[in-house]
């Protein structure tokens, strides 16, 4: 019997309190690499039940929704955990502006803000601004996280599985966020998920390098470590050029990045293997569609199996992946369905079969029942028990997805549906090209045409013509970008989506 399934014949957590109790105390849950502190599974559920109480003595009771906005390290991953436990842990991007902050505070019903020592000042400006109380997080030399002058005397209630352990903002790039309320069972399914697909054990060290105030790194990295036994490595922040120093001092198997991470590493890696990736058993990409030619790269620099996964935050971060060797991994696809149903949905709800292109659409037990007081994009988004992702996508004779799009960013083209995707993995096949992103611009006789920008490799030079030229010899004429834009960045989100909406309203005004 393998040490992972050893841990599911032990127990089989429904909330986060139970998730972090499953590993022998003993073990080291938690290490900072820069100050080198390790925490015990003992320690971290110790301090975690002590600031959860503390909470309770705030006056944080049962759904009340406790923000935080820290940065990456211990103090974000016991807070997480202890608002789950006492409240709704409601973690917030410390990069927001103060009306960014004054927004998703006042949406939450937040009843407290957590804060590092010093900083966050939007933060707290936005908080006294609507009355909501502020306390700071210290945290000790030996890795003990408390709350700075919180009372005590009550205790929190052990959270149910029905509980909402967390609440998050969808994207919110066609309209106001919405917001999603997660529970211990679907945080804790999701867990079990991806434990069981990548077959994590108690000799796994993952390294987090993705922010805490998001699903890819409080569940992929972080929670899914917890469960299996693990131990998690938080630096302070992603560092492209200590990240194999990190790697091989603190003998890192695995790590999760989105596509960003990677290309920043690869392009820092020259040819030789870095010192440390001998250690790797996988490397874990999602959050953003990996480019086949990146994916090979890695493999081949890195020397590591590269999987790519398609995760969201309504599915509690991972819905499929692509499996460990010796089963195939198929580049542009993101694998088989991992503990749920995968289907096809056409527009008028029919299911589709395989082969064919429509919405993506999921079921299963780490899927939330729906968007918070929301029933308007709760009937839009749920069709016969489906959550329909508003993704576009096939699968396979075998079971791999394949995306080709979200279904809103798909170009009109005189009636043609064009996947952008399709046009950016072709661009990127361009030796001078470090990346590119179509979209549709407005036209007076399609209705849409095809655009797209680019950012070029660095000492690279190239024209509109020659781009022109190397895409008339690779895509439909009516795929192929009639205008192209030269530009230094690329908008992305926080977890490095691309805005694509917003690339074209900068540019085109589209």
């Amino acid at each position: 019997m393998k040490a992972h399934d050893m841990i599911f014949v032990m127990s089989n957590p429904s909330t986060l309190l139970e998730l972090i109790q499953v590993p022998p105390a003993e073990r080291t849950a938690i290490l900072l690499p820069e100050s080198g502190i390790k925490v015990s599974y003992k320690i971290l559920v110790d301090q975690v039940v002590e600031m959860a109480n503390a909470l309770a003595s705030i006056g944080i009771q049962r759904c009340d929704r406790v923000s935080t906005v820290l940065p990456n390290g211990l103090p974000a991953i016991v807070s997480f955990i202890a608002a789950s436990v006492a409240g709704t842990a409601a973690p917030l991007n410390p990069g927001y502006r103060e009306d960014e902050f004054l927004f998703y505070l006042e949406d939450t019903s937040a009843k407290v803000l957590l804060v590092p020592p010093d900083g966050a000042e939007a933060a707290r400006k936005a908080a006294e601004a609507l009355k909501i109380p502020v306390y700071a997080l210290d945290m000790d030399d030996k890795g003990y996280v408390r709350i700075v002058g919180a009372p005590s005397g009550k205790k929190a209630t052990p959270p149910t599985p029905d509980d909402i352990a967390l609440v998050l903002h969808t994207s919110g790039s066609t309209g106001r966020p919405k917001r999603v309320p997660i529970m211990h069972r679907n945080l804790t399914a999701s867990t079990k998920n991806i434990v069981a697909h990548y077959e994590l054990t108690p000799e796994d060290v993952s390294l987090c390098v993705m922010p805490l105030f998001h699903v890819h790194g409080l569940v992929a990295s972080t929670m899914s470590t917890l469960l299996s036994g693990g131990t998690v490595v938080v630096p302070g922040k992603f560092n492209a050029l200590s990240f194999w120093r990190t790697v091989r001092d603190t003998g890192a198997t695995w790590y999760s990045a989105v596509p960003t991470i990677h290309n920043l590493l690869l392009s820092r890696a020259g040819s030789e293997r870095p010192q440390g990736a001998e250690n790797l058993r996988f490397i874990r990409s999602c959050s953003a569609a990996l480019p086949p030619e990146m994916m090979a790269k890695m493999e081949e620099v890195f020397g590591a199996p590269v999987l790519e996964a398609y995760g969201m935050t309504e599915a509690s971060h991972q819905m499929a992946s692509n499996p460990k060797p010796p089963h195939a991994r198929k580049p542009g696809c993101v694998g088989r369905g991992t503990g749920i149903e995968i289907g096809i949905m056409d527009d008028n709800g029919n299911l589709l079969p395989t082969g064919e292109r429509g919405e993506v659409v999921i079921k299963g037990p780490n899927v939330v029942s729906g968007y918070e007081n929301n029933p308007e994009a709760n009937a839009k988004s749920f069709t016969d028990g489906w959550f329909r992702t508003g993704d576009q996508g096939v699968l396979d004779a075998e079971g791999y997805l394949s995306l080709t799009g979200r279904i809103k960013e798909l170009i009109n083209r005189g009636g043609e549906k064009i996947g952008p995707r399709e046009i950016d993995e072709v661009l990127l096949m361009h030796p001078k090209v470090a990346e590119a992103v179509a979209f549709g611009v407005p036209h007076a006789t399609w209705g849409e045409e095809v655009a797209a920008a680019i950012v070029l490799k660095e000492n690279e030079t190239a024209t509109e013509a020659d781009l022109q030229a190397y895409c008339k010899e690779r895509l439909a004429d009516f795929k192929r970008p009639k205008k192209f834009y030269i530009i230094d960045t690329i908008p992305r989100t926080a977890t490095g989506k691309i805005q694509r909406g917003a690339v074209a309203k900068a540019l085109a005004g589209a």
